[in-house]
Formats: C-alpha cells, sequence, structure tokens
C-alpha cells in the first residue's frame, strides 16, 4: 500500500472538480450560517458528521470491493436534494477521468461504462483508491476531509476569511474526523457482510435545503 498515492489522491492539486464547488458554503454565508472563522467551524463539524460520514461509508465500502451500482443507488437514496445529486455525479465524473488517467484500472473503465454521466463522487473515490492500490480506511479519510476542506476552502474566498483562520478550524476537527472514519470503516465492513442498509445514513436539512435555493441562483461564484 503506497501512502504516496493517498497524497496524490487527497492533494487539492488533484484535478477532480473540487476547486468549483463550495459544499454548501456559499448559500451558507449568503444566509449568514457563516460569518467568520467559528462560524466555518461549526458548519464543518455538522457536515463532517452528517454528509462527511455518509460519503466515508460509501467511500469505504467501494474500496472494500462492494458493488459500485448498487452502491451509487445507496448514494442516492441518501440524497435527497436533487441539486446535491447533480453535483455529486458532475464531481464524479471529473474525478474518474483524473482517477483513469493515473490509476488506469478495469474497475474505473467499468464504471465510466456504467455511468457515462458520472457515477456519485464517494463511489468514484473509493474506487479511485482501491486503483491506487489503497484500503478502505484511506478513502474513508479523504472523503471525510474532502467534506470540510472544500468548504473552507470555498469561505476563504467567500469571505476574505485568514485562510491561517480557516486552517486553523480544519485542524481543531481532525479528532473528531478521526471518529467519522472509524464509524464510516466499521460501517462498510458491516454492509460487506450485513447489506447495503449498514451504511450511514445521516441527513443534514439545511444542506439539502440550501443546495437546492442556491441552484435557483441566477449568478454564483460556485456551482454547488
Amino acid at each position: 500500500m503506497s501512502r504516496a498515492a493517498l497524497l496524490v489522491l487527497a492533494d487539492g492539486r488533484f484535478p477532480a472538480g473540487g476547486h468549483a464547488h463550495s459544499g454548501g458554503a456559499e448559500a451558507a454565508v449568503r444566509a449568514g450560517r457563516i460569518s467568520g472563522a467559528a462560524s466555518l467551524e461549526d458548519f464543518c463539524r455538522g457536515r463532517l458528521h452528517t454528509a462527511g460520514l455518509v460519503a466515508a461509508g460509501l467511500s469505504a465500502a467501494a474500496a472494500l470491493g462492494i458493488d459500485p451500482v448498487a452502491l451509487d443507488r445507496a448514494a442516492d437514496a441518501r440524497t435527497p436534494s436533487p441539486a446535491l445529486r447533480v453535483a455529486a455525479r458532475k464531481l464524479g465524473r471529473q474525478l474518474l477521468r483524473a482517477a483513469r488517467a493515473t490509476w488506469p484500472s478495469a474497475e474505473l473503465d467499468a464504471l465510466g461504462r456504467e455511468f457515462p454521466k458520472g457515477a456519485h463522487q464517494p463511489v468514484v473515490l473509493g474506487l479511485a483508491a482501491r486503483a491506487a492500490g489503497l484500503g478502505p480506511v484511506d478513502a474513508a479519510y479523504c472523503a471525510a476531509y474532502e467534506s470540510v476542506s472544500g468548504p473552507a476552502s470555498a469561505t476563504v474566498r467567500l469571505l476574505s476569511l485568514d485562510p491561517f483562520d480557516a486552517t486553523g478550524a480544519l485542524a481543531r476537527l481532525a479528532p473528531e474526523a478521526d471518529r467519522v472514519v472509524d464509524r464510516a470503516v466499521e460501517a462498510a465492513r458491516r454492509a460487506a457482510d450485513e447489506g447495503l442498509d449498514a451504511l450511514p445514513a445521516g441527513s443534514a436539512p439545511l444542506l439539502e435545503i440550501g443546495a437546492e435555493v442556491h441552484a435557483a441562483w441566477p449568478v454564483r461564484l460556485f456551482a454547488s
């Protein structure tokens, strides 16, 4: 298992399209729910324990080799917002393109044929980790970290927030991210034996509502 591959996959410069998405931060800034470093940390904490946990569980399950088509259906069921489903598939399509160029894999090729318009990003992330020789823990860490690093990076641009403050917020969330990853991987291993209902299914209604409101804006900085 190559830890260097994990660094490549988790690197913000990996061309997976995440820079165009705010993870709900743009809508939260407009609504006043994010106004500075403290509220950004609260927002990221909530996202980590809901959307982040769900994404980490799906990614870990894909890395374990669970059927990605079934996992994609599970991801759909866990994403009530049509706008978020569209965003997840756009991100999945871009990530798949980058992963296939970086770690050629028959499994990634098959996923591209099955979902020409894109599979859910966490499912693609898990298969990309698998193609890179990584395991479910690595995939879960990537998913959990992305769930908070994207909003933090977006908020720096949206509010001209000091990047040191944003990075400090992420660092303070690290112990909680460890616990989220542990839960996600445990659930993914159960899902391999018990079925996909064992995967996390936490919801974040404000994220869902915010995504639908955001999608209707005529002008916005981020795609989601």
